[in-house]
């Protein structure tokens, strides 16, 4: 493999490790504060996706203001779940919330394929965003750039938010001690709303950046990017932000790098997430950056 090759392989990695990142905060997020998996996540992104589509293709709104428009949709929309689906189940025992994550996402997935049909649509080519740029003698879509910027922006407002706000302080109490927060004059139902709010936020960055640089949207295209992000959630340490992009870049890069060096394994790129799972796991079960907790008795 040359070098400019394997740059090119490289960079379409970062581009797709940046793009799990966005996503899978949502879930390290959610799972941190309410030590639960928001299953209707990856859905989020897909409605997320119709949103952009619609917004540009229907309405003919330029797709700067569609943008800004979609990431305000999906925080609602996250916020109206987390509200009907989760909150009345806050106090009961932890399967029936699991269950009511499931039925969140079942409930997207076909509310999508009785609103939009199943049938696949394509996100409109935005220009500037699509052309190829040459970098070093390698053709890099201008896209693969701006993800990985993004990503970085949205991570340090993010980890800024968290570390030096009021709000984020508040989360961090929240995800230490439920009950002690809410004894200390915490607002639990707002705080909750807003990790909604933000994971929801980023999700919908992530779905945009998404559909142009994979076009094709259907009702069930946010199932397999909402797994892996959450396969590399737990690689990272699940409750981790920092672990979750890590876990995510190493998921990018090893996608793309094992079908760029064994192209015969290309049909089981899907199963790599897995794998990596599996192994890192068995060696550190709280994640690559997951610390271990103590249950008091």
């Amino acid at each position: 493999m040359s070098g400019e090759s394997l740059a090119q392989h490289l960079a379409n990695g970062i581009s797709l490790g940046s793009l799990y990142a966005l996503i899978a905060i949502g879930y390290t997020m959610v799972y941190g504060i309410l030590l639960m998996i928001n299953f209707a996540h990856g859905d989020i992104v897909m409605m997320a996706c119709y949103f952009a589509f619609f917004g540009i293709t229907v309405f003919h709104i330029p797709w700067y203001i569609t943008f800004i428009g979609v990431i305000i949709a999906t925080a609602i929309l996250g916020v109206v779940i987390e509200r009907t689906a989760y909150r009345p189940l806050r106090d009961a025992p932890k399967n029936s919330v699991l269950i009511s994550a499931i039925g969140a996402s079942f409930l997207l997935e076909n509310l999508a394929n009785y609103l939009f049909s199943g049938r696949p649509m394509s996100d409109p080519t935005i220009a500037i965003l699509s052309q190829n740029i040459s970098v070093g003698g390698i053709q890099i879509q201008a896209i693969c750039l701006v993800i990985p910027v993004i990503t970085i922006i949205s991570l340090v407002v993010l980890l800024h938010i968290v570390n030096h706000t009021k709000t984020g302080m508040a989360m961090r109490a929240v995800s230490k001690d439920y009950e002690i927060a809410r004894v200390m004059g915490v607002d639990i139902d707002k705080i909750i709303s807003i990790t909604f709010i933000i994971g929801s936020s980023l999700a919908a960055i992530g779905a945009i950046m998404w559909g142009i640089r994979y076009p094709g949207i259907t009702p069930m295209m946010g199932v397999m990017p909402g797994l892996k992000c959450f396969i590399a959630a737990v690689i990272g340490g699940i409750g981790n932000i920092k672990g979750a992009v890590l876990g995510c870049f190493i998921l990018g890069l090893g996608e793309i790098l094992i079908v760029a060096f064994f192209p015969q394994l290309s049909g089981y790129r899907d199963a790599f997430a897995f794998i990596v799972l599996i192994v890192i796991l068995f060696y550190k079960p709280t994640g690559l950056l997951g610390e271990k907790t103590t249950e008091k008795v």
